[in-house]
C-alpha cells in the first residue's frame, strides 16, 4: 500500500508566502525559503510552490527563487503558477524543480498535457484542478478560481489521465483556508475514478481532517497550507497522530 503523504504549500506572491480564504483576503506567512526548510526539518514529504500572479516578468524571478529552494531541500517539490510552454518547464526543472503543475493552461490547451508527458515525463507533471460545486454539479475553474468553466470535474479528472498526468492535485475550493475539512465527497469522487494519484486539497484544520480524508477516500496525499504556517498543527505531531490511527505515512 502506497504510504500517504503530507504536503505543505506555499502560496508565492511577489517572493513572499501568502494565504487567503476561498482564495481571497491574502496575509503574508512569511519566507518561502525559510518555511520550507523548517517543514523538510519537520518531516513533509513533499512541497508544493505556487506562483500565485506569475506573468511574464515575475517568471523570470521565480526561476531564480526556485534554484534558491532548491539548493536547500532534499525533499521533491512542485512548482505552478503561469505556466504554459515546454520551455517555462523546462526551465523550472533546470532551476532544481522535481515537478511542475499546470491549471488554467491544461484547460485552456489540453494538448500541453501530452506534450509535457512527452518531453519530460509522466512522473513530472501534476494537473491541478480548481473545483467548486454550483447548480447540483462540480465544475472546475481556472484563473486563480476567478472564472467558472463549462468542464465538469470528473470529465477533466479523466482527461487530464488520458492524456499523460502524472498526478492530480484537487483544490476544493469551497473548502479552502476554511479550516473545516477536506471535501470528502468530491475527493473521493475524484479519486476512486482514476488511476493516478489525487492530492486532497482545500479545508484542512486539525489533525483529525488528515486522518477522515485518509480514511474515506483514496487520496494519496493532503496537501494544507494555513495549518502549518501559522503553527496550527506541526507535521510532526499530525504524522504521529495518524500512526496511532493506523494511517501508513511516510
Amino acid at each position: 500500500m502506497l504510504k500517504k503523504r503530507i504536503i505543505p504549500c506555499l502560496d508565492i506572491k511577489d517572493g513572499t508566502t501568502v494565504k487567503g480564504i476561498n482564495f481571497e483576503g491574502l496575509r503574508n506567512a512569511g519566507d518561502p525559503i525559510e518555511l520550507a526548510k523548517k517543514y523538510e526539518e519537520e518531516g513533509a514529504d513533499e512541497l508544493v510552490f505556487l506562483d500565485i500572479t506569475a506573468t511574464i516578468e515575475k517568471r523570470k524571478t521565480f526561476a531564480e527563487l526556485v534554484k534558491e529552494i532548491a539548493q536547500e531541500l532534499s525533499i521533491p517539490f512542485t512548482v505552478g503558477g503561469g505556466i504554459s510552454t515546454i520551455e517555462d518547464v523546462r526551465k523550472l526543472l533546470e532551476a532544481g524543480a522535481d515537478k511542475i503543475s499546470i491549471n488554467s493552461s491544461a484547460v485552456k490547451n489540453p494538448q500541453l498535457i501530452s506534450d509535457l508527458a512527452k518531453e519530460f515525463g509522466s512522473q513530472c507533471i501534476v494537473v491541478a484542478i480548481d473545483t467548486k460545486f454550483v447548480d447540483n454539479s462540480d465544475w472546475v475553474h481556472v484563473k486563480g478560481g476567478r472564472e467558472m468553466t463549462n468542464l465538469k470535474t470528473l470529465d477533466w479528472a479523466k482527461k487530464a489521465e488520458e492524456l499523460g498526468a502524472g498526478e492530480i492535485l484537487l483544490t476544493s475550493m469551497d473548502g479552502d483556508g476554511t479550516k473545516n475539512g477536506f471535501d470528502l465527497r468530491i475527493t473521493k469522487l475524484i479519486s476512486e475514478n482514476v488511476n493516478i494519484p489525487v492530492i486532497a486539497s482545500g479545508g484542512a484544520g486539525k489533525i483529525e481532517d488528515f486522518e477522515e480524508v485518509f480514511k474515506h477516500t483514496k487520496a494519496t496525499g493532503a496537501l494544507a497550507a494555513s495549518i502549518f504556517h501559522f503553527g496550527e498543527v506541526k507535521i510532526g505531531d499530525l504524522k504521529d497522530g495518524l500512526k496511532t490511527k493506523k494511517i501508513a505515512v511516510r
